[in-house]
């Protein structure tokens, strides 16, 4: 996946980004392309070697949903930053059972003695294993389960303050 964060890096509109000697440089739509088809050739990798009919039947409805960024590329990444993926939720050892395992990879999350695992702010609350679902949400910016956009800030709540209000009026 190096070269899959090397072109992101240098395409992607984040801080991270390498920054252009030209302020109005844009990434090609061939260089769009290609990062979903890096993205997709490691999905099918895994859709080749996975260990049951539905995980293979997961991963391909993954590679079919970046065949339309391939054929058809965003002008940008619609993806997440490295910023939002750094402050995703972690799933604590303690809080994995010895069955749970990552949807797109299947390897069970306390095999990894270093595992970091993530709760995604999605209705479904998808955990998976940071290093599988990176690339995806730098490029796609949604769940790989139900697809919902996960980077979005939520507005802020703003409560109504009454108090305020009487402070207001001294300077009317």
């Amino acid at each position: 996946m190096d070269s899959f964060f090397s072109l992101l890096n240098r395409i992607s509109d984040s801080g991270t980004a390498t920054p252009h000697n030209n302020p109005h440089a844009t990434p090609t739509l061939p260089d769009m392309a290609n990062i979903f088809r890096l993205l997709q050739d490691q999905m099918q990798t895994l859709a080749s070697t996975a260990p049951t009919a539905e995980n293979r039947s997961f991963l391909m409805d993954l590679v079919d949903a970046l065949d339309q960024d391939i054929l058809d590329p965003p002008d940008q990444l619609r993806g997440v930053s490295q910023e939002f993926l750094d402050s995703l939720d972690r799933v604590s050892r303690k809080k994995l059972r010895k069955d749970d395992d990552c949807a797109i990879c299947k390897i069970p999350y306390l095999e990894d003695p270093y595992c970091l695992v993530v709760e995604l702010p999605c209705k479904g609350a998808h955990q998976f294993d940071l290093e599988c679902v990176g690339p995806w949400l730098r490029s796609k910016g949604t769940c790989p389960m139900c697809r919902e956009e996960v980077g979005r800030q939520k507005p802020a709540v703003v409560q109504d303050d009454d108090e305020g209000d009487d402070m207001d009026m001294i300077y009317a």
